[in-house]
């Protein structure tokens, strides 16, 4: 507005800048535009397309599509990928574009504009089989059921129509509707399937895309494993119990044709499937962990087994998913080879252990991220995820994770350090001590750091499940203390563990000292629960402090390795495009010159090849990228350590030219700056035999917050238990403000404590 009351000579001008400025602002914007209609309108078709895929419009138009693209040189495979598997593939390309052109559109969330439910967080199911269930997941069950009762229920009416017609004899008539409608469970699954390899695969531009963080997509895996492994246990039921009644059931087992399903692949392949879902089951994964994960190592033998059962055309239905599986897979042993430098490894008196990782200034990650760790001294195979208890405003070259010594794996650990330290006390030369030989992949997690958008903020905590919020703590502060921007004014921290030794997990917090600069603009309350003692015990004094055993330092030989799929946002669309160009001109060749040359005709032998033309794809084109990636990573670091010496030089350099008395006055300043700042300790209050009534600690911040107007986040870290009870009350509290009631608006995320 100023500028309509300037002069007219310098109006033209100033309006042609705000056209310009004006027309500047309008491109990215539509540009934005178009790349989410384009990515909603692939996906919405794709989706459309699966769901009508049992009608017999949809089936007359695909009979016609596959009569007419049958003759290229792809044949009707490539028909099938086409229709089914490259939608999703189109999808993943738009998103690099999406992310590269705006890559921090997807990062940065804007504050709620209003008071209001937002179906992400709001809790619909809290107790049940699916745990704690927000409507926009509630919504997808809801569709998932939709979607397998009416294709099956459209199947079963249709096969019994067409046998009825035939006039065969009831026992012959009975034997067929089984088979075909197993035939139909096995299609309905595949589709399932298809869905079942997007959440798993952790670095996926899909998941960044839409900022569903991995621990999140593991959960919808296991549904959907749960969903898949059903309908794939009815298909091979109802052809057992066909072949029995018929008299042919060894036979058709051990049966392996050249044109059709290969009856023993489809088996194999079964049974590698029950073995994975009868060990994921959470009675066995929880008791016996290892059993678990060495068992989910058979989903090779259930991928490719599955490929020679059904045949090149069939697998194409989800080969798309699987073939973003396989990118991330690769990237992960790239990323998993490196050996990591350990800053610092610690074993705290509370029985857990720290361990500091260095890392390169590039690699980024959110206060809510995870990584997993593998110590070769325990298992070359065991991979163990832990969140993240640093901040990336901490330091830009190292990452830490707090570990609670629980099993087996855990406290190996923990004897393995104790010993080091040990060594590295007595001996003089600590290049002779032992080794802690670390490897990471990761970080992953939430893209955006959504707890950065609640001025109102609580975070509630079960023992160890305070290490996420660690971060988070120390993120506000030192974003307070930067003036950069952070939404979070008021913070309560409800926090319960068993014992009172416990409670010095707070002195990892990196920001420790809070001065009055900082609580003027953070009103941060700490409430601890004591739940197995109920008196303080008579060191309660002493627990404030750090209680950190000295850290160890072992050198590996590197820091993490920048190679992950939520790295360099360039060179990992670089690496998809050349995987994906590569596996595309890989299948070409093997079609001109071997199947079409030698005349191989075999279902299984064409399935294999297949799935050889997608790992090709993704190990050459794409492995020589990631080669380039790697060495752009370690020139990167290599600048940076440079820089880093520089500077360190240029600083000390300085520090020789100042004098004696401005020495004293930076030291009076600094007594001055912890006269009058508190300890994150200090604002804590410890209470002892009890536990935390959610109901009247939610009523009381909200009434703090601002009342009837507050918006309040609530995260939550810890067992089941309490997540359904967070969980509950959030859902209690927002229904009786739905009920005509003012109030405060809860929403409830949730920082997965047991993965």
């Amino acid at each position: 507005m100023a500028q309509e009351r300037e002069p007219l000579l310098q109006n033209s001008g100033a309006g042609n800048a705000a056209a310009a400025k004006g027309s500047t602002a309008l491109l990215p914007s539509l540009g934005r535009s178009v790349l989410k209609f384009l990515m909603w309108a692939v996906f919405l078709t794709w989706a459309a397309g699966i769901f009508l895929y049992p009608t017999k419009p949809a089936q007359a138009a695909f009979r016609e599509w596959a009569a007419v693209s049958k003759q290229s040189i792809f044949g009707i495979t490539g028909t099938v990928f086409l229709a089914f598997s490259a939608p999703i593939l189109i999808v993943a390309a738009l998103a690099y574009v999406y992310i590269f052109a705006f890559p921090r559109d997807h990062v940065e969330k804007k504050k709620l504009r209003s008071l209001s439910f937002r179906l992400w967080t709001f809790s619909v199911l809290v107790d049940g089989p699916f745990g704690v269930v927000s409507a926009v997941e509630f919504i997808g069950i809801v569709l998932f059921i939709i979607y397998v009762v009416f294709s099956m229920t459209y199947y079963v009416v249709e096969s019994v129509s067409l046998v009825s017609k035939s006039h065969l004899p009831p026992t012959i008539s009975s034997e067929l509707i089984l088979a075909t409608v197993g035939a139909r469970f096995g299609s309905v699954g595949l589709f399932c399937m298809t869905f079942l390899f997007l959440p798993v695969s952790r670095g996926s531009v899909l998941l960044r895309l839409i900022d569903i963080p991995f621990e999140h997509a593991t959960r919808y895996h296991v549904w959907l494993g749960h969903l898949t492994m059903a309908l794939f246990t009815l298909h091979g039921l109802c052809y057992v119990i066909t072949w029995f009644l018929e008299g042919r059931l060894i036979e058709e087992i051990i049966q392996w044709k050249e044109i059709g399903v290969a009856n023993l692949a489809g088996v194999i392949s079964l049974v590698a499937g029950l073995l994975m879902w009868a060990t994921s089951l959470h009675p066995v994964r929880k008791r016996f962990f290892e059993l678990f994960f060495y068992t989910h190592q058979l989903y090779v033998v259930f991928i490719v087994f599955l490929a020679l059962h059904v045949g090149d055309f069939v697998f194409s239905f989800a080969a798309g998913a699987v073939f973003l599986f396989m990118l991330d897979r690769f990237l992960r042993f790239w990323q998993s080879r490196a050996k990591v430098d350990i800053v610092s490894a610690a074993c705290r008196p509370c029985g857990t252990v720290e361990l500091v990782f260095s890392k390169p200034a590039t690699l980024r990650y959110s206060a809510l991220s995870f990584i997993f760790v593998q110590v070769r001294e325990l298992s070359f195979l065991q991979w163990h995820p832990f969140s993240v208890s640093s901040s990336p405003m901490d330091g830009r070259y190292h990452m830490s994770i707090l570990i609670k010594v629980l099993g087996t794996w855990t406290d190996k650990l923990k004897s393995i350090i104790t010993d080091v330290e040990e060594k590295t006390r007595s001996a003089s030369d600590q290049s002779q001590t032992g080794r802690i030989t670390a490897s990471i992949e990761g970080p992953y997690g939430h893209e955006s750091p959504y707890h950065l958008m609640y001025e109102n903020l609580i975070l509630v905590a079960g023992g160890i499940g305070i290490s996420p919020f660690l971060a988070i703590l120390s993120d506000i502060i030192h974003r307070i203390e930067q003036g950069m921007p952070c939404a979070p004014k008021n913070v309560l921290v409800l926090w319960s563990v068993k014992k009172s030794i416990e409670l010095s997990l707070l002195s990892a917090v990196d920001a420790q000292n809070i001065s009055s600069s900082i609580s003027d603009k953070l009103h941060l309350d700490i409430q601890a629960f004591v739940t197995q003692e109920s008196d303080p015990p008579l060191e309660d004094g002493i627990v404030e402090g750090d209680q950190k055993i000295p850290g160890i330092f072992l050198k590996n030989g590197a820091a993490m390795s920048g190679l992950v799929g939520t790295g360099d946002n360039f060179w990992a669309a670089m690496y998809f495009a050349a995987s994906t160009l590569g596996s595309v001109l890989a299948y070409a060749l093997v079609q001109v010159y071997y199947v079409k040359r030698f005349n191989v005709y075999a279902w299984w032998q064409l399935g294999l090849l297949l799935l050889l033309c997608m790992a090709a794809g993704v190990a050459l084109p794409g492995g020589l990228v990631v080669l380039l990636w790697h060495l752009s990573e370690r020139r990167k670091m290599q600048d940076e350590r440079w820089d880093a010496q520089a500077g360190a030089g240029k600083a000390g350099a300085e520090e020789e030219q100042t004098t004696n008395g401005a020495a004293g006055a930076d030291a009076a300043s600094a007594a001055s700056v912890a006269a009058s700042a508190a300890s994150v300790a200090a604002l804590r209050t410890t209470r002892y035999g009890c536990r935390p009534k959610f109901q009247a600690e939610f009523m009381a911040f909200a009434e703090r917050a601002g009342g009837a107007a507050a918006d309040v986040g609530v995260l939550v870290c810890g067992p089941p238990g309490l997540q359904a009870s967070v969980a509950r009350e959030c859902r209690s509290q927002n229904l009786r403000r739905g009920g005509g009631k003012s109030g405060a608006v809860f929403h409830f995320n949730s920082h997965s404590f047991d993965l």
